[in-house]
């Protein structure tokens, strides 16, 4: 039967045993700093031929040397954007975004990890990954990209022969919207309209240029015309006074 003196001596033992494996753990996590951080992506749509921001944050680290972030799209051999050691580093850029992104470089220390892509197309459309790695840790988010075109419609009124007339018009849809119009007396009242639309295709083959009639109005109303598609929603209005 072991003596009381060789349980306390094994007992100690055990606990010496746990406690070095516990502080090699801490000591082995804490140099190879490989744990998650929170990466969070923000979307909105973008806009064929404007400027778009694909919005992405992270846990900030004020050691700008230790973060690195790469932006990748699916399909796409080459990275979106990469940036380290407190610039850009785009040698293994996809020659489809060449000229065409950049960071927020001076938000970046902040957790700002967002991409600016300009020039938008079409074939921009599609899942992104952006990944952060900085001192602390490591950590992804996806963000599912969608491209369209949408622009505000403005409304005015058209006269002649056979009466007034109000014309909404925007130059630049994609996909086609539909369009419908609402219409409110100064009483409240919602009065009865007929609207001829039609769309026309832009220049670059791509975008639709959209043209709405609304016949038969009544002064003293508000008009609203609405263009709305599965990307963006735009309204335009007009108040009509005096006689029609």
């Amino acid at each position: 039967m072991a003596s009381q003196g060789h349980l306390i001596f094994w007992s100690m033992t055990t606990v010496i045993i746990i406690l070095a494996a516990v502080i090699a753990l801490i000591i082995g996590f804490g140099v190879s700093g490989k744990h998650s951080i929170s990466v969070t992506t923000l979307m909105s749509p973008g806009n064929i031929g404007q400027h778009g921001v694909l919005g992405c944050t992270f846990e900030p680290d004020i050691r700008m040397g230790s973060i690195v972030i790469r932006w990748a799209k699916e399909g796409v051999a080459g990275l979106v954007h990469e940036f380290k050691n407190g610039k850009d580093h785009l040698q293994e850029q996809d020659t489809s975004f060449r000229g065409r992104t950049a960071l927020f470089a001076d938000q970046v220390m902040g957790g700002n990890a967002s991409l600016e892509l300009r020039d938008l197309r079409l074939s921009d459309a599609g899942t992104y990954k952006c990944s952060v790695t900085t001192a602390r840790g490591s950590g992804v988010a996806v963000l599912h990209y969608r491209i369209g075109a949408f622009s505000t419609p403005k409304v005015h009124v058209e006269n002649s022969s056979s009466g007034h007339t109000l014309q909404c018009e925007a130059p630049h849809w994609f996909p086609q919207p539909t369009v419908r119009w609402t219409a409110c007396s100064d009483s409240g009242e919602y009065l009865p309209y007929t609207a001829n639309t039609s769309y026309e295709l832009n220049a670059e083959n791509v975008t639709l240029k959209v043209v709405s009639f609304l016949h038969n109005i009544t002064a003293n109303a508000t008009y609203t015309c609405v263009i709305e598609n599965n990307i963006a929603k735009a309204t335009g209005n007009i108040k009509v006074t005096g006689r029609v």
